[in-house]
């Protein structure tokens, strides 16, 4: 290989296994280390090829293999905002490698537990990693403010990694909510690009955050956003009636959990002079506005969080979280709780959800 001939630099780092197999914490400083450095190109981390360039082999790290798939779910899992890295497994001079190929952080990134480093040319002159200052960090502060989560690239996805029946699902979407009719005249392709769900520059390279969320293959959405998650909860008292979680793509995790909310949505009916009118325990208008809030507005830079709306059999709702965020029932409208990360572009065209100002 020729980044092993080159040797270690600012974009290529070694990590020998020949005295100890190397921490997942390790592997995850050493990624973060390559991911904040100042240079444009890729960078490489080399498990199992020593200081030296000498190459002793990489240690299985999931029983007697390594999955490179959950390497970057490792990798997406423990850093902050979450980087998406490709990784496979290289053989060179009769000895297998893990190679992970990292991206430049457009924003600074650390590990999930708050550590920030960074790789530059020591005094000696050679490369290593050190730790980031609060200059440092609020240096970068402007780029942050910059990126369209939305249109973030994700690695290793292609026009396979596509739904169909999730494109037609998205255009009846559109003609039943009243969106941009134009989208429905697009082939396909056009179509996609049309709502960002594609980096295109006429062949189709990879889809974007937006287009695996929006029509990606479940198992593409599994293995290339593993903790993308939603949960439907019915509760009394204590007792879990309904407990439904969802790993699938954002419109049809609408449906799904409107498919619920109806079954479970019981009415009383009053009398009002001579006409009967039924009153709803809740409004299926305000649930669908908490649960597009809560996919949409979810921040897609964090990984772990996940929105839960709850409906109680006392008829009221309550909102749980799992660490930061939540939306529930109380707050759907609430503009305040909008975070900036979300998956914006395309909801406008789809119909879906009003057009509303964004606050921090």
């Amino acid at each position: 290989m020729a980044l092993l001939q080159a040797g270690e630099s600012l974009s290529v780092e070694f990590k020998g296994e020949s005295r100890k197999a190397l921490s997942d914490t390790e592997l995850v400083e050493s990624v973060v280390c390559l991911a904040n450095r100042d240079r444009e190109d890729d960078g490489w981390l080399l498990v199992g090829v020593e200081d030296g360039g000498t190459v002793t082999g990489a240690k299985p790290r999931h029983g007697s293999i390594t999955d490179p798939d959950r390497v970057v779910a490792l990798i997406a899992n423990r850093t902050r905002p979450s980087l998406s890295v490709r990784a496979f497994i290289a053989n060179a001079n009769g000895h297998e490698i893990l190679a992970v190929q990292v991206p430049r952080a457009r924003i600074t990134t650390g590990t999930a537990d708050g550590k920030y480093v960074r790789r530059v040319i020591l005094g000696a002159g050679e490369p290593g990693c050190l730790p980031m200052t609060p200059s440092d960090i609020l240096s970068r502060q402007s780029i942050a403010v910059q990126e369209d989560v939305s249109a973030r690239i994700v690695d290793g996805t292609s026009w396979d990694d596509v739904d169909p029946l999730e494109i037609l699902r998205l255009r009846d979407t559109i003609k039943r909510y009243r969106g941009d009719a134009v989208l429905l005249e697009l082939s396909d392709l056009d179509f996609a690009k049309a709502l960002g769900m594609v980096d295109a520059n006429g062949d189709t390279r990879c889809l974007t955050l937006t287009g695996l969320l929006l029509a990606g293959k479940e198992q593409s959405i599994r293995r290339r956003l593993p903790t993308h998650e939603a949960a439907f909860q019915v509760l009394s008292d204590v007792d879990v009636e309904v407990n439904q979680f969802y790993r699938s793509p954002l419109v049809r995790t609408l449906e799904e959990m409107l498919l619920y909310f109806r079954a479970r949505n019981r009415e009383a009916e009053v009398m009002a002079g001579m006409f009967r009118i039924g009153i709803p325990d809740y409004s299926e208008r305000t649930f669908r506005e908490g649960v597009v809030n809560a996919l949409v507005h979810r921040d897609y830079t964090r990984q772990g969080h996940r929105y839960y709306l709850q409906r109680t059999a006392e008829k009221r709702s309550t909102c749980s979280r799992l660490r930061e965020k939540h939306v529930c029932l109380g707050n759907a409208g609430d503009s305040r709780r909008q975070g900036k990360p979300g998956v914006h572009p395309p909801r406008v065209g789809a119909g879906r959800k009003r057009k509303v100002a964004q606050s921090g």
